[in-house]
């Protein structure tokens, strides 16, 4: 049965994804500037200009433009970066990892620190402890992910030499990298020092990446607990007398977190997609920074292919969220 609905889910894609090429091919060439013109900068003239169109087909009607764009995807090809003169998907698989790293880092953080603060917070709803939780997680939404940044670097590395400030790992480091997940490439061929350090380098720019579902986590967590503490079944727990441990491990914690664990799954597809100023600002190199550089230059080949790559990212999240229902609470199974 898990099975057959996960199928129909991929199925859904298919369909999902073709819409969702189209409204983007067509978005982004509505879009103002010209990418010749970007790439070319002051070199810029009308010959020059109309040669760069000539090559990279700006100049065939939209249709065409877009059934060639498709059926390369269709083959596996996300086009030539404009800018790079590289294949996307090559660029992609290279700078994905330290998307990736940042983006576990910066959940580890939210899950682990969120859920207990907003769990004791439902709790103890009311209390000075509480008030405290809540205003804390408002001043992670309130705050820029970008100031945040540049005040943990400051604060922490440049002044308290805690943490590096900017790259994915130090130069006197020597290492190898056969999966460019540096913390993971230190594991597999032994050397842990090298592994210390990318985490080390990944601290100050998860904790800023991580404000916001941290913050969000908090207050759906402490949301849902509240809400769970007074129904029928917790009070009648209680009244048979079980273990306080019991009662909030068994009927509170797991009937509190189904949205909890949605919440999850939609920031860890925000976190994908938002690390462009925390890549900014650390210079990890990652996704976030390349489509920083592509949007300047209007590179729409890196555009598509980094758009269609995060809905994707979306629906296979929001997929495993779905399973993981059952595995939480066995009543959406039978459902």
């Amino acid at each position: 049965m898990m099975l057959r609905f996960a199928l129909r889910r991929l199925a859904s894609l298919v369909p999902t994804l073709f819409g969702l090429s189209i409204l983007l091919f067509a978005w982004l060439r509505l879009l103002p500037g010209d990418p010749a013109r970007s790439l070319l900068g002051q070199r810029a003239t009308p010959e020059s200009i109309e040669r760069v169109n000539e090559s990279y087909g700006f100049n065939d009607p939209l249709l065409q433009q877009y059934l060639k764009y498709i059926w390369a995807l269709l083959q596996g090809d996300l086009g030539t970066s404009i800018s790079l003169k590289e294949p996307v998907l090559t660029a992609f698989w290279d700078k994905l990892p330290a998307t990736i790293e940042l983006t576990v880092v910066a959940l580890i953080f939210a899950v682990v620190i969120g859920i207990p603060l907003g769990y004791y917070a439902g709790r103890h709803q009311g209390g000075w402890t509480d008030t405290a939780v809540v205003s804390t997680s408002l001043l992670g939404v309130v705050v820029p992910v970008f100031f945040l940044a540049i005040i943990l670097k400051y604060i922490f590395a440049i002044q308290l030499g805690l943490f590096e400030t900017a790259n994915r790992q130090s130069s006197r480091i020597d290492a190898e990298h056969p999966t460019n997940f540096y913390v993971l490439d230190g594991i597999i061929t032994g050397n842990l020092g090298a592994s210390w350090d990318a985490l080390l380098h990944l601290v100050l720019p998860g904790i800023a990446l991580g404000t916001i579902p941290f913050a969000i986590i908090v207050r759906i967590t402490r949301a849902s607990v509240s809400e769970v503490v007074h129904e029928d079944f917790v009070r009648t727990a209680e009244s048979k007398g079980l273990a306080a441990s019991t009662i909030n491990r068994r009927h509170v914690l797991r009937n509190a977190l189904l949205p909890v664990v949605t919440t999850i799954g939609l920031q860890l597809g925000l976190l994908l997609s938002g690390a462009v100023l925390t890549e900014t600002v650390f210079s990890l190199g990652g996704i976030g920074q390349y489509l920083f550089d592509a949007i300047t230059v209007r590179d729409y080949p890196v555009l598509q292919g980094f758009i269609l790559f995060i809905a994707l990212m979306y629906a296979l999240i929001n997929l495993v969220v779905d399973l993981s229902y059952g595995l939480i609470d066995p009543r959406v199974r039978v459902s």
